[in-house]
């Protein structure tokens, strides 16, 4: 692998890799690089029109079908192109993991609302629910005295 780096600072800063394929260490500069440009927003894909959402509006992030959406304050689904586990690296400490499935933001929600089965949903603000799993309830009860 050859390493490059040239300081000019009249160029935009930009980041270019010619890899062979995807690797962990690829993964991770790439988290490294995003780290910095996606701390306020992340961009969000919703039917051919991409938006960009600031992160403290986004209520949860949740999967389904393979696919990472965000649910924003509006209560519409954007789709993300990053796993739960890249955006759990990058997101502020207000975003928890509630289950395999989701990261909610805590701030942004709005009750939790316990199932006659015993099972926990996190009601958000903008109305869109998500169960908590059991394990990551119980973290969350240790961490904030719930």
């Amino acid at each position: 692998m050859i390493f490059k780096l040239f300081i000019d600072k009249s160029c935009p800063e930009e980041v270019i890799a010619n890899v062979h394929k995807r690797t962990p260490l690829i993964n991770e500069i790439e988290r490294l690089v995003l780290q910095d440009s996606m701390s306020d927003s992340i961009p969000g894909y919703l039917d051919d029109e991409i938006t960009i959402l600031e992160i403290c509006d986004i209520e949860c992030f949740a999967t389904e079908s393979d696919r990472t959406y965000a649910i924003y304050r509006d209560g519409r689904k954007y789709l993300i192109h990053k796993r739960l586990y890249e955006l759990e690296s990058i997101l502020p400490s207000d975003f928890d993991r509630i289950s395999r499935s989701a990261i909610a933001n805590r701030k942004k929600i709005s009750r939790l609302k316990v199932q006659l089965s015993g099972a926990v949903d996190a009601v958000f603000k903008c109305g869109y629910v998500e169960c908590i799993s059991r394990r990551c309830f119980a973290e969350l009860r240790k961490r904030y005295g719930l």
